[in-house]
């Protein structure tokens, strides 16, 4: 009997270390995407080219702690209230195993989206020039990062952008559902700066995209 229980602790012992061990790391990992960086499944393809559907991003929520948000900003946002339903009709157990699949980057986040940010605060933002182009306080924008074929808009709008809103539209423009699709709904398709969760810094996923996401992407300044 001595010798089966000098065996049992040590063995127990193992289990217990690797147990706490396990909860150490998603501890760790749960802070570090709650305030570092993040991950998200892109599910759709508008923004394309520069994200593609079915790639895993990681988000620095910091990106916007030392400088605001900036014309030309690739943004991560939290869309309840504004371009998200309310209520995902699932009930609770269907939310909390979703839950699950996005917290893993597996399955896409139904109320978080990525967008270009077209305006900011006093903004003066309209669709179009007689040649195409969309304009930002009366100057015409050259914008390189719309999808190849696509106008930057077949649909006209004249927005002035409130203190603390952001307008945003897809780099797809013939895909994306985006602040032009809002415009007669509450909000008028404009985001609230708080929102915001961060930046793309990086595609993880698949390996052949693998690597860091270039700022040249964004609109001249």
């Amino acid at each position: 009997m001595q010798g089966f229980r000098t065996e049992r602790r040590p063995r127990l012992l193992g289990w217990r270390s690797a147990l706490l061990g396990l909860i150490a790391a998603i501890l760790v990992c749960g802070l570090v995407r709650a305030f570092l960086v993040d991950l998200y499944y892109i599910p759709s393809g508008s923004m394309e080219p520069l994200l593609q559907p079915g790639d895993r991003i990681a988000v620095s929520r910091v990106a916007f702690s030392g400088s605001p948000i900036a014309r030309g900003d690739v943004v991560v946002f939290d869309g309840r209230g504004s371009f998200a339903p309310l209520d995902s009709g699932r009930g609770w157990l269907g939310d909390a195993v979703r839950g699950v699949g996005e917290w893993f980057g597996i399955v896409p986040n139904e109320t978080v989206y990525v967008k270009r940010v077209l305006g900011v605060a006093g903004d003066h933002v309209t669709c179009c020039t007689a040649d195409g182009h969309l304009t930002v306080n009366g100057r015409p924008l050259d914008e390189p990062y719309v999808y190849p074929g696509d106008a930057p808009s077949t649909q006209p709008f004249d927005v002035v952008v409130p203190p603390g809103r952001l307008w945003l539209l897809g780099d797809h423009r013939a895909d994306s559902v985006d602040s032009r699709s809002l415009l007669g709904a509450p909000g008028g398709g404009l985001v609230r700066t708080d929102r915001v969760i961060g930046e793309p810094i990086a595609i993880l996923w698949p390996l052949d995209r693998l690597g860091a996401m270039s700022s040249t992407q964004k609109e001249a300044q």
